[in-house]
């Protein structure tokens, strides 16, 4: 089954509340939403304040994607305003600091999961796979909106799927960055079950169809 997560970066912030609307009512599964803190990624994007109000007004599932520093210090509040699942930058603080996080998020009763830059290798994650509930593989740099998906990174995706499987097999596999209808195909190939796809949905004439061609 493919879990299809558009990202809230992407919407029309003039009109957040219609845009959540159509993000239920094309299909989609999941929401996911980006925060950046102009410090691990060069970008500022939304924090606590625009999380509360999309978890006003969406019961869909929230899939959290810090892309800040030091995530331990603030997994927990992220958890409180609303996120059904939290994941942090294995880049962003030490494998101390890390596991930190992820018993924060776990003990606030929520999914936790981490991420890798494509720069970084995939096992990078082997000391926290049996903890966690997704992988997220960036499949372009995270920071910016709008960009090219790296071919390169189906190795590592497919080398992430094999270690999910041998060792936690419950794990989703994420992919974020430059999905469309033809690079989706790609990452389901190699693997990945959960889709981020921003400006290819946001931008789609016909939302429905958008979230459809993710899944085929």
């Amino acid at each position: 089954m493919i879990i299809t997560a558009p990202s809230v970066l992407s919407a029309d912030f003039a009109h957040l509340a219609d845009d959540l609307v159509s993000v239920k009512e094309a299909g989609a599964d999941w929401l996911h939403f980006d925060v950046m803190d102009g410090q691990f990624v060069p970008n500022i994007s939304m924090g606590l304040p625009v999380l509360k109000c999309v978890r006003a007004n969406t019961d869909l599932f929230l899939d959290v994607h810090l892309m800040i520093r030091e995530p331990q210090e603030l997994a927990a509040e992220f958890c409180k305003t609303g996120a059904d699942l939290v994941t942090v930058h294995v880049e962003a603080a030490s494998s101390v600091k890390i596991h930190e996080a992820l018993k924060t998020i776990r003990s606030c009763g929520k999914k936790c999961g981490v991420v890798l830059k494509p720069a970084t290798s995939p096992y990078a994650l082997r000391e926290f796979l049996p903890e966690i509930d997704l992988v997220l593989i960036m499949t372009v740099e995270p920071g910016f909106g709008g960009q090219s998906f790296i071919y390169e990174m189906t190795d590592k995706i497919a080398e992430v799927r094999k270690m999910i499987n041998e060792s936690n097999p419950s794990c989703f596999l994420e992919v974020d960055g430059g999905i469309n209808a033809e690079t989706v195909k790609t990452a389901v190939e190699y693997g990945a079950n959960v889709i981020v796809a921003g400006s290819y949905f946001f931008s789609a004439p016909d939302r429905k169809k958008a979230i459809e061609s993710l899944r085929n």
